[in-house]
């Protein structure tokens, strides 16, 4: 039995959970025999399998591309069969970790005896090897589906869609047989027990959240897939787009999906109070979003008016290929990060990859560049599709700087020979005022006509959400101060500058611009649905739940579009809230109460539980508001038995509808009881969950025409005004199979420092502007700023800077010799001088570049359009005066 006292420390409360403590010792303590499967080289085998089998089917779709259309049948049995390979492989690791096979080090490494069945098959994607594995088989549930779907359809294009799929297959089970082997074993002696699983990954949150993001980042293959194969053939019209976009919404979804529960995961696990922030593996989900989003967009284009033929073709490749890359992000150790891998060998394999890729890619659009040209151009810059061209703009604009500042720790240190660093202060800098200009576009785009908008009819389209907005705007100025939500909320600038002064007094404006923003998307949503209601019961003289549910129905994409644009406005409204958060931080006593706005909190006291895995500790708390109970709460911290060092914060949330209670325990003293807590204050959290549950089902609506068609559902009853049952059948299917994967996939990550990050109490408007600028120094953790960082060396070295700052030295004093002690790679924000001051300047310039580049290249257009518009009215009169004057010759010679 375990000496509990030697464990836990004295003066609380012991209750055990769970299988007994003794019990487990003794089940922990044995060594199970060896499995008689020889899972190591059967494993191997399996996975050369795949890799011979995805080569054989390469080799025969590429023989049906040659007038040999009968080895395409074989190539899609030989699609088939890679894929089971892949499944056997799955299971063979699966049943490692089942019966503890510990000759294996991916499953020493990630599992122990102690753990339950269920986080042994979390195990399977707990770390690179698995991950990579697992990648392989959500890839094999798409071919498998698109192989099927495709059946007798797009004869020509099928094995060039085989073809690439198999080559995407090739590579990753190339890294699987090399530098990533999750069947490789030990040298020497198996251990007797593993390392056990990281406890971040031990909570339901991240048992939902990766699966998604992998099911989008793999989901794009699929819409790669069919346009390297349209390349290939020169058939470039709508038909591979149109093959294409239901595999692009799906994957588009689930990668929205993906991201909005990674919110939810940091916002409730990680114990900082947020939701987002900037670090580098959140940007590699982040980034192919974006790029994805804009050819979901500029697709609309091409299938009305077979314009942007090029750019969407060079959008879904750079999606592709953005996946790739976020992939080697987390995964080669060239950023520093909570979430990534440790460096490995991997990244040089990706490197090659993504060269071989971009050059393909390149020369396929370079040579078929004649046939991408498009036959029409924009009419007008009032025009709904230059209003797609700016989205897009806005949206490439958004992932090259995510992009460029992401890389900057890198170029840094290898160009200047300095690592300069970027935290989350420098995005926060400039993304907001893109992502306004982003939601804007989303209220302007469906009041603006196809081809050209008269001045007059925009005007008054706009008039009733613009005016209607405009006064909201007012009514904070003037009086969002008495009730808590003030128009002008203090920016701290990044530095001392007169430029980054002026722009964190524009930044102070941010709420103001949002609360204008936003009830402008929600009004032009608003005023169409209402419009197109109108009009339905006075045509067809339906009532109004008729008129509504009919209209919706029948435009789905249009409408469903109009849904994710309001669910995306609420999203904005929520992230708003963080403008007007209140925290506190107090260390009281068991039976002492402290007070945070209208909530009054009562520390009753420290327990502790423990059960076979971990010791957890607990301080309850009695909250009330504004005099009324609300019960009681215990945020807790958890020690895991195998990783001692790597305690996690479990916070208690009361959600409200407008407001979010959001306590944290930092500490507790097991001799005096005296608990350290920080709570805050959050309004409008809420209003992200519901934005994105109501951007999701208007994403849903969207996609379902195409997804049934995909799905096998005929083109009469696509345009039927209500779902046949084969539709409804083929969606649900889609969404079981979705929430059936679910809990079953969970992205990798590795078990270094990610525990580090925690909640810091900032004593002081000083700290909190100084904190966030300097980085830990301490060398065993992903360089995290000061007010994020828990490790002993951060709290060391706050506690020297307090002292610092209550002598009275100036913030820039500490700064600049913090940056003269560890060098300018030791700051969160660049300073403003040198490569720094360049670093400010690049973004500036390349969105006003760029937006000055998009005007002249929708002013040729619309030249160009306009002088062939007056070269066939030339034609047309000239053709007019030749048939009047041959009638009148006829008439004469009568």
């Amino acid at each position: 039995m375990w000496d509990v006292s030697l464990v836990y420390p004295p003066g609380l409360a012991l209750r055990p959970r769970g299988t007994s403590i003794a019990a487990r010792a003794v089940f922990v303590a044995r060594p199970e025999a060896m499995p008689a499967i020889d899972v190591p080289l059967l494993g191997n085998l399996v996975l050369c399998l795949v890799l011979l089998s995805a080569a054989w089917t390469f080799a025969l779709a590429l023989g049906a591309t040659r007038g040999r259309p009968h080895l395409l049948v074989a190539a899609r049995f030989g699609a088939y069969a890679t894929c089971g390979f892949v499944a056997l492989a799955v299971c063979m690791l699966a049943f490692a970790f089942q019966t503890h096979d510990y000759r294996l080090t991916y499953v020493a490494r990630y599992s122990d005896r102690s753990m339950p069945w269920s986080y042994l098959v979390t195990s399977l994607w707990g770390g690179q090897d698995g991950s990579i594995l697992w990648w392989t088989l959500l890839l094999s549930i798409y071919t498998a589906l698109a192989t099927r779907s495709l059946r007798g359809r797009l004869l020509e294009l099928q094995p060039w869609i085989l073809a690439t799929l198999m080559s995407i297959f090739a590579f990753f089970v190339l890294l699987m047989l090399f530098p990533a082997n999750p069947f490789a074993t030990y040298v020497g002696t198996a251990p007797a027990d593993g390392e056990g699983l990281n406890p971040l990954l031990q909570n339901y949150w991240m048992t939902i959240h990766p699966p998604s993001l992998y099911l989008g980042f793999v989901g794009w293959s699929v819409p790669f897939a069919f346009a390297m194969a349209a390349l290939a053939t020169g058939r470039l019209d709508d038909e591979w787009l149109k093959a294409a976009r239901p595999w692009a919404m799906i994957a588009w979804c689930f990668l929205s999906l993906g991201l909005l529960l990674g919110c939810r995961w940091s916002y409730e696990e990680l114990g900082w109070g947020g939701y987002w922030a900037w670090d580098p593996v959140e940007n590699a989900s982040f980034m192919p979003w974006l790029v994805g989003t804009a050819y979901v967009h500029s697709a609309i284009v091409q299938e009305r008016y077979a314009m942007l033929k090029m750019w969407n073709i060079s959008l879904i490749c750079g999606t592709f290929f953005m996946t790739i890359f976020g992939t080697f992000l987390t995964r080669s150790g060239l950023i520093a990060s909570v979430h990534a891998f440790a460096r490995s060998d991997i990244g040089i394999y990706f490197v090659w990859y993504m060269a071989l890729l971009a050059a393909v890619i390149i020369f396929a659009i370079a040579y078929r560049s004649k046939e991408l040209r498009s036959r029409h151009s924009i009419d007008s810059l009032m025009s709904r599709e230059f209003a797609f061209l700016f989205n897009n703009w806005i949206l490439l604009a958004m992932m090259v700087v995510v992009l460029g500042f992401t890389m900057w720790p890198w170029v840094s240190s290898t160009f200047i020979g300095e690592e300069q660093s970027m935290g989350p202060a420098f995005y926060n800098q400039f993304m907001p005022f893109l992502g306004l200009v982003l939601l804007f576009l989303a209220g302007v785009g469906p009041l603006i006509t196809w081809r050209k908008a008269t001045a007059s009819k925009l005007g008054r389209a706009l008039a009733f959400p613009g005016l209607s907005s405009i006064a909201v705007a007012l009514l904070q100025v003037a009086f969002g101060s008495r009730i808590g939500f003030p128009a002008y909320v203090e920016h701290p600038p990044l530095n001392d500058t007169p430029v980054m002064i002026f722009l964190g007094k524009l930044a102070g404006l941010l709420p103001v611009m949002a609360i204008f923003t936003i009830t402008f998307v929600l009004l032009t949503v608003g005023q169409e649905f209402a419009r197109g209601t109108q009009v339905r019961m006075r045509v067809k003289n339906e009532g109004v739940f008729v008129a509504f549910t009919t209209l919706v129905w029948r435009a789905r994409r249009r409408f469903g579009g109009y849904i994710v644009h309001a669910g995306v406005a609420l999203i904005f409204f929520g992230f708003t809230g963080s403008a007007y958060d209140q925290d506190r931080e107090a260390a009281v006593r068991p039976g002492r109460s402290f007070q945070l706005g209208e909530y009054r909190l009562r520390y009753e006291g420290p327990r502790m539980e423990v059960d076979p895995d971990k010791r957890m500790i607990f301080a309850d708390l009695s909250v009330s508001q504004n005099g009324v109970s609300m019960g009681r709460v215990s945020p807790a911290k958890y020690v895991y038995r195998l990783k001692p060092d790597m305690p996690t914060t479990e916070v208690a949330i009361e959600e409200g509808r407008i407001e979010d209670l959001y306590m944290i325990m930092s500490t507790v003293d097991p001799t005096t009881r005296r608990a350290t807590f920080k709570v805050l204050v959050r309004p409008f959290v809420v209003f992200i969950w519901l934005g994105g549950l109501i951007g999701l089902l208007g994403a849903i609506l969207a996609a379902f025409p195409d997804v049934a068609w995909f799905m096998g559902e005929s083109a009469s009853s696509r345009s039927a005004s209500k779902p046949s049952r084969r539709a409804v059948v083929a969606i649900a299917t889609l969404v079981l199979a979705a929430l059936l994967l679910a809990p079953a996939l969970v992205l990798a990550q590795d078990d270094s420092s990610s525990l580090h990050a925690g909640d810091v109490p900032l004593l002081s408007h000083a700290e909190r502007t100084l904190f966030p600028r300097l980085l830990c120094q301490c060398g065993s953790c992903p360089r995290l700023p000061l007010d994020a960082c828990i490790c002993g060396w951060a709290e060391s070295k706050r506690a020297e800077l307090r002292g610092r700052l209550s002598a009275g030295e100036a913030l820039a004093s500490i700064q600049a010799s913090y940056a003269a002690t560890y060098g300018r790679g030791a700051l969160s924000v660049p300073e403003d001088r040198g490569a720094g001051r360049a670093l400010w300047a690049v973004p500036l310039t390349l969105t006003l570049a760029a937006a000055g580049g998009l005007v002249v290249l929708a002013r040729s257009w619309r030249a160009s359009s306009l002088a062939t518009s007056a070269a066939e009215a030339v034609a047309s009169d000239y053709d007019k005066r030749l048939d009047d004057e041959l009638a009148r010759l006829d008439e004469e010679d009568s």
